[in-house]
């Protein structure tokens, strides 16, 4: 299981870590703490030296209810940040975070590998299209709605059979585009209730029925500190236990804010598994 990423390989046969830089003001758990450029590389050089195999950059604060952001903004905070780690560590695997088509051609312009979309291009009729002819690595996210309006939409009869049709749908779609490297994101937090988060990552085996990798991105989410009575700040252990889970059902990518201790939830599954 490899994914092609400006001419390199990767085999995700053993799991890999993506690292979060959010250039936001106002995500969820590290809004803020990444606006100058000293401080970006710092962290990810902090994140590389720790073991990421990718770097996540995102411009748009996907939160419930995040306010909106223009283009031109999102395309203002990413491009500088991509430019700048391409030059200063430039065998970095760089994956955006984004719905939108145009940030996302021009941020594969300037060095990014991998496109990572919350929306599987229900946001932007485009950006599947626009991905095809990139070339580069697809991830696409089980949302509904908009992160404006997702909370509002937690309604499921069967909720893993309805994410295995919407994924099966958007996977048909996006080979007929022409899109070759495909990633699953089941989406923690986006359109769900804490209940329904437990219940996908409790079946997530069940989405290898597709074939393709699967990403988990659970880092700090409210499931997490929700459920243990505390905030984003102290969710790092329980990230590690629901990190540790989703290996088990078979992640091959786990999305985190803290690479450290992610990548040793990965060295300890490959010992198990041998």
């Amino acid at each position: 299981m490899t994914i092609n990423c400006n001419g390199k390989l990767i085999d995700l046969t053993s799991p890999k870590v993506m690292g979060i830089l959010n250039v936001t003001p106002n995500s969820f758990y590290d809004g803020g703490k990444h606006l100058e450029e000293k401080v970006i590389l710092k962290q990810v050089e902090k994140m590389l030296s720790e073991g990421a195999a990718f770097i996540d950059v995102g411009g748009y604060s996907s939160k419930p209810n995040a306010e909106e952001v223009s283009e031109e903004q999102e395309l203002q905070r990413i491009l500088p940040v991509v430019q700048n780690i391409i030059k200063e560590f430039p065998n970095t695997v760089i994956s955006i975070d984004t719905f939108r088509s145009k940030v996302a051609q021009a941020a594969v312009e300037n060095g990014a590998a991998i496109i990572n979309d919350i929306s599987a291009g229900n946001l932007d009729a485009n950006m599947m299209k626009t991905v095809a002819q990139l070339q580069v690595p697809y991830i696409m996210m089980h949302m509904k709605g908009t992160p404006q309006t997702m909370q509002s939409l937690a309604h499921y009869e069967n909720i893993i059979k309805e994410m295995l049709f919407y994924f099966s749908e958007k996977i048909a779609q996006a080979r007929s585009f022409g899109i070759n490297d495909l990633i699953l994101d089941p989406g923690f937090g986006f359109a769900k209730t804490v209940e329904q988060n437990f219940e996908v990552l409790n079946k997530l085996e069940l989405f290898q029925i597709t074939e393709l990798p699967i990403l988990a991105g659970l880092s700090r989410k409210s499931m997490i500190y929700k459920t243990l009575d505390t905030t984003a700040e102290f969710a790092l252990n329980g990230t590690t236990s629901l990190n540790t889970i989703s290996l088990l059902k078979g992640a091959k990518i786990l999305r985190v804010h803290d690479v450290k201790e992610a990548v040793e939830c990965v060295q300890l599954f490959n010992q198990l598994q041998k």
